[in-house]
């Protein structure tokens, strides 16, 4: 990227020196912001393959208490559910990540599995793998195509 001089002083500012400023500007701004021009495709089942700016998709950031200091068995199962103002116009593809909040050793074997979500909720389960006191939460990453 080129380097702008400075001006000397008294020295006049022309319409050369102005268009090298703009250009300058304009390259650090590509460089900046560069997910302006990225795409990102979203593939939702039963839809067709949806191809948007990432500037123009929605991502939202959720979590969701599932167990609080509760005992479960052994395959036991705590189903969730995270709710989201319906924005989305399909359904978004959405990833799921137990939080061992409690940091004990059955919160360390859980699996979570979602169901389909819709434009406007996600449900899933949360399976425990070994028995033991737990307190679990779950981080969920959200994103789609807004309406």
């Amino acid at each position: 990227m080129a380097k702008i001089s400075p001006p000397e002083p008294g020295q006049p500012i022309d319409v050369a020196y102005i268009d090298q400023i703009v250009r300058t500007l304009n390259d650090v701004s590509v460089q900046v912001s560069p997910a302006i021009y990225k795409y990102v495709t979203v593939d939702v089942p039963k839809f067709a393959s949806q191809s948007a700016k990432i500037s123009e998709t929605r991502v939202i950031a959720g979590y969701v208490d599932v167990v609080t200091s509760s005992n479960q068995a052994a395959g036991g199962q705590q189903t969730f559910s995270y709710q989201f103002s319906p924005e989305f116009k399909y359904p978004p593809i959405v990833t799921a990540t137990p939080i061992n909040i409690g940091g004990g050793d059955a919160g360390k074997n859980v699996t979570v599995v979602l169901r389909q979500p819709t434009t406007s909720r996600v449900d899933g389960v949360v399976n425990f793998n070994v028995a033991g006191e737990v307190s679990i939460g779950v981080n969920l990453i959200i994103v789609g195509i807004p309406n």
